[in-house]
């Protein structure tokens, strides 16, 4: 696939565009909100430069997929009119900031029929994959518990800058990765409880199906606890006892979106959605908004 980029910062340059040369692509273009960003970033891969909004036409003229490397606010519109263009979507989530971007999306892509892949990182890593398959093949699981933690606004973190994440803090950075496996594991979510921790902590409980014995789940998210404190953890339990996600999984981020590639390309040629797709994505991003919606109305006015 020819595939052009969308983003200049770190992920965009240290992730996404080795990523596509890995997977044996062509990384045709580079778009950026800055010009100079862009065309340094595009020289590095011998790619076409584009900037600003009026150059969004040309850019996906050149491209048959786009892979996202920019704020969620700023993906939403470039994948709605790039759908409308008929380009296949690899997509960063959270796909939207609200369910309407999210919506916004999935209904963009599912009107042109083109295929979509969020990259959810763990659910793009073999030894994880493998992990959530086999514990829907055997059945019997209950419960979960979770912790995505981290602690990104430290000098030296790549991350530490992004507005965003100063805004919307964990639950909707790591939230989207939390929810990824838990949905994995135990099936959709029907319903969602959400209080605040210290900083920008957010605890979540979860209810996957409709009932009294439906499986529920626990989810801790956070970008500011103490550096010693970061962690990923998750450990399902039910009738066959407890499993954990596998920890040390040997898959690197360029490695995980280079298989995040390679389902987009698949699902291109073969017409059947993947499961991670942008309708995937705007699930996630309505349990958010719906546990977003909680913490705002239990915040002291």
């Amino acid at each position: 696939m020819r595939v052009g980029l969308v983003g200049t910062g770190y992920w965009a340059a240290e992730v996404h565009a080795p990523a596509v040369v890995a997977a044996g692509h062509e990384l045709t273009a580079v778009w950026g909100r800055d010009a100079g960003r862009a065309e340094a970033l595009a020289s590095r891969h011998e790619a076409g430069a584009f900037a600003g909004e009026d150059r969004l036409d040309p850019f996906l003229d050149g491209v048959d997929a786009l892979t996202f490397a920019v704020p969620p606010d700023v993906q939403a519109p470039i994948a709605v009119r790039a759908a409308q263009a008929g380009r296949h979507l690899l997509l960063e989530k959270p796909t939207g900031l609200s369910v309407e971007q999210a919506d916004g999306v999935a209904d963009a892509v599912e009107a042109a029929g083109v295929a979509s892949v969020v990259f959810f990182t763990a659910r793009h890593t073999p030894a994880v994959a493998d992990w959530l398959d086999g514990l829907r093949a055997r059945g019997g699981w209950t419960g979960a518990h979770g912790a995505w933690l981290g602690s990104i606004f430290t000098d030296g973190s790549p991350f530490g800058a992004s507005p965003w994440r100063h805004e919307h803090g964990g639950l909707w950075d790591v939230g989207p990765h939390a929810l990824s496996v838990l949905v994995g594991a135990l099936g959709p979510v029907t319903s969602v409880s959400a209080v605040r921790g210290p900083g920008d902590t957010v605890h979540l409980v979860l209810r996957h199906g409709d009932g009294q014995d439906a499986p529920s789940s626990t989810a801790s998210v956070s970008l500011t606890v103490p550096p010693d404190a970061a962690a990923l953890r998750c450990e399902v339990y039910g009738q066959h006892g407890w499993t954990s996600i596998p920890a040390d999984h040997g898959t690197t981020a360029v490695e995980a979106l280079g298989h995040a590639l390679r389902a987009l390309e698949q699902a291109a040629r073969g017409g059947q959605p993947h499961p991670c797709d942008a309708r995937f994505g705007a699930d996630v991003v309505r349990v958010l908004a719906a546990a977003q919606e909680q913490l705002d109305q239990n915040t002291p006015g």
